[in-house]
């Protein structure tokens, strides 16, 4: 039988290089973790950068649970039925919150059109206390996530992280377990299939 040898053309293709959306880290942006990214903090996380530039980066992991509520852990809140979120390792202690209250709140920070960080936490207090707002408008963080300056960029250098742009209904959802793969198949056909990895590659 003859042998019959059909040569591909040079691609150019690595399922984790080169197929990237290419944008930047920015204020408003969500960080991707990338498949085979480890630690109890960043496996399969969503990160909503809330800050960066020159000094660095801070934002939230969106989609890890603490098990808590925050009326169980924050003094006069009460019926406050959303979920306490673990925004980071950094501060883990420290209650941080994003919004889309805006400038109901005096001092908030805006990130994007709709959504807004931090500010005067008695008036969110009021606010939910009375009955103006909910855990649809405000979502509660345990820590934060940091980066000295560069440090992320490595990282994205590296692979570790997709930068995307944000979508507000998903940074405030509360289906939160299926936000990565929502997110992932989001961005093509490449990243749809990473989605079908394994968390642990020994596990292939």
């Amino acid at each position: 039988m003859k042998k019959v040898i059909v040569k591909m053309k040079s691609l150019d293709f690595d399922i984790f290089r080169g197929q990237k959306p290419g944008l930047k880290p920015a204020k408003g942006r969500i960080l991707i973790a990338e498949p085979f990214l480890q630690g109890p903090y960043f496996n399969r996380s969503i990160v909503f950068l809330t800050e960066h530039g020159d000094d660095g980066a801070v934002g939230f992991v969106l989609n890890k649970s603490s098990d808590l509520y925050p009326d169980e852990v924050i003094e006069d809140l009460f019926n406050f039925k959303g979920e306490l979120y673990v925004g980071g390792p950094v501060s883990a202690n420290t209650l941080y919150f994003i919004h889309t209250l805006g400038d109901k709140v005096p001092d908030a920070v805006q990130i994007t059109d709709s959504l807004y960080w931090g500010g005067d936490f008695e008036v969110i207090k009021n606010l939910v206390n009375t009955g103006l707002a909910d855990h649809t408008q405000v979502k509660f963080f345990a820590g934060y996530s940091g980066w000295a300056p560069g440090q992320l960029e490595g990282e994205i250098d590296e692979n570790s992280w997709i930068v995307a742009d944000v979508d507000a209904d998903m940074i405030m959802d509360e289906d939160v377990d299926h936000i990565w793969k929502q997110a992932m198949e989001s961005l093509g056909t490449v990243f749809k299939a990473w989605t079908n990895f394994p968390e642990n590659p020994a596990y292939n």
